[in-house]
């Protein structure tokens, strides 16, 4: 073994170790920046429910004094009198957060609330078929989460052009969720980008007999996901589309807006 390829092997071992240490601290920043866009919502009711969820901070501020956030609209329903908190670090206290806006066919919620800090995530127009994602939300309204998974399904348009597309806005990914994790932030795992908000998990009736209600059990690996063009779609139809920036808007046209036949 000559001397020449010792250094070339011991300057190969180096530069891969730096890669290495370049590539975990890429991904620890892009998880921050994940968790810092993420926030856990608490809904107290006129009746004395309580419910709990989950939700993404949007990068755009509402106004000078509260930042925008993205929540599930089943969540608030049905709109009787209830009180709406958020929290984006455990270590500090509810805040009370304001309803703007509900479209309940879209389930979508947008409210608002003074913020201490604001993450600089950005959201994506899509995702491909069998990307991974990372899911942030606080399941049962307890400790912050994270889920792993990847795009399960892309809900496009019937394409004459392309009837098998691998590439849009996401309809189902094979993450597991529960309680309490609706609307949390479903992230491209390597960007950090959002791709969609947790709508809910699809279920299985079993009827034990037939006089009782059939039991709605959880498909596991079954997520549904508001994706980021139901998103701009409601933003847009209560005119805050700029809430997402041009690059987004831009992308998603008003025809993809209009109602599937």
């Amino acid at each position: 073994m000559t001397k020449g390829y010792l250094l070339s092997l011991v300057a190969g071992l180096f530069l891969t170790a730096c890669v290495n240490t370049e590539t975990a601290d890429t991904k620890r920043t892009t998880l921050r920046q994940m968790l810092a866009a993420s926030a856990q919502v608490f809904v107290e009711r006129e009746d004395g429910a309580r419910r709990v969820g989950s939700a993404v901070v949007l990068s755009t501020k509402l106004d000078q004094a509260n930042v925008a956030i993205l929540t599930t609209a089943h969540l608030l329903e049905p709109p009787i009198a209830q009180s709406t908190f958020v929290v984006v670090n455990p270590q500090i206290e509810r805040i009370a957060a304001e309803i703007v806006a509900i479209d309940a066919e879209r389930d979508i919620a947008l409210l608002a609330a003074p913020l201490p800090e604001v993450s600089q995530v950005e959201l994506a127009p899509g995702a491909g078929l069998a990307d991974e994602i990372l899911i942030v939300a606080y399941p049962w309204g307890r400790q912050r989460t994270v889920v792993n998974g990847a795009v399960s399904q892309i809900s496009v348009r019937a394409s004459v052009d392309d009837p098998f597309s691998i590439w849009g806005p996401v309809g189902l990914v094979d993450a597991t969720v529960s309680y309490g994790m609706s609307g949390g932030g479903v992230f491209d795992k390597h960007s950090g980008n959002v791709i969609g908000i947790v709508r809910g998990y699809r279920t299985a009736h079993l009827s034990l007999n037939s006089e009782q209600p059939p039991l709605k059990l959880p498909i596991a690996g079954e997520t549904t996901v508001i994706s980021t063009r139901e998103i701009v779609c409601f933003l847009r139809s209560i005119k805050h589309e700029w809430l997402v920036g041009d690059a987004l808007t831009s992308t998603i046209g008003e025809r993809d807006c209009e109602p599937q036949s």
